[in-house]
């Protein structure tokens, strides 16, 4: 038994395709995945499955929700111990205000070749650093104030985006470690 941890890509943002987290634990049950807990409203949960990829995973968990509630959604999955991972290989030290950074989850590791072409971190340098299936992006401003590294790496790294502010990536952690 695995335990893994679901980002599911804009819900319950701005108000906008709501997404009940009771719907999400149901959806999750359904596909067999016990002790089902979610973080808030955030489209986040974290879960144990066995025998199913993360890959697997996302695509049964996306056509779940599609078919308890017409939304269409990009989940992303990883095991808790790639969340620590993402964690421990933070590039910005200490965090004093986890607002501000945050962890962009990219469904496939880019193409080397158009990182070259199309390195995010050229965006907002020094404060844009790309991990292993993760952008780190440090915003002293705010998200909004920042360049939109998200939408440029989805169209010029042709991979999927999923943004978690650094208190909500260390709260899910904790929620997954048990």
């Amino acid at each position: 038994m695995a335990r893994y941890a679901v980002l599911i890509r804009g819900v319950n943002v701005g108000g906008r395709q709501k997404l009940a987290m009771a719907d999400l634990r149901a959806v999750l049950a359904g596909l067999g995945c016990t002790g089902a807990r979610t973080l808030l409203q955030s489209g986040n949960a974290v879960f144990d499955a066995d025998g199913t990829s993360a890959a697997q995973l996302e695509q049964d968990i996306a056509a779940g929700i599609a078919g308890l509630t017409g939304l269409s959604v990009r989940c992303l999955v990883r095991e808790s111990s790639e969340l620590d991972a993402v964690i421990a290989a933070n590039p910005f030290g200490q965090v004093t205000d986890g607002a501000r950074l945050y962890a962009m989850f990219l469904s496939a590791q880019p193409d080397p070749q158009l990182v070259t072409e199309h390195d995010p971190a050229g965006l907002d340098p020094g404060r844009v650093m790309l991990g292993d299936r993760v952008i780190y992006h440090w915003c002293p401003a705010g998200y909004s104030q920042a360049p939109p590294v998200a939408a440029y790496t989805e169209k010029k790294l042709r991979v999927a985006v999923t943004a978690r502010n650094w208190n909500t990536v260390t709260k899910l952690a904790a929620l997954a470690s048990g």
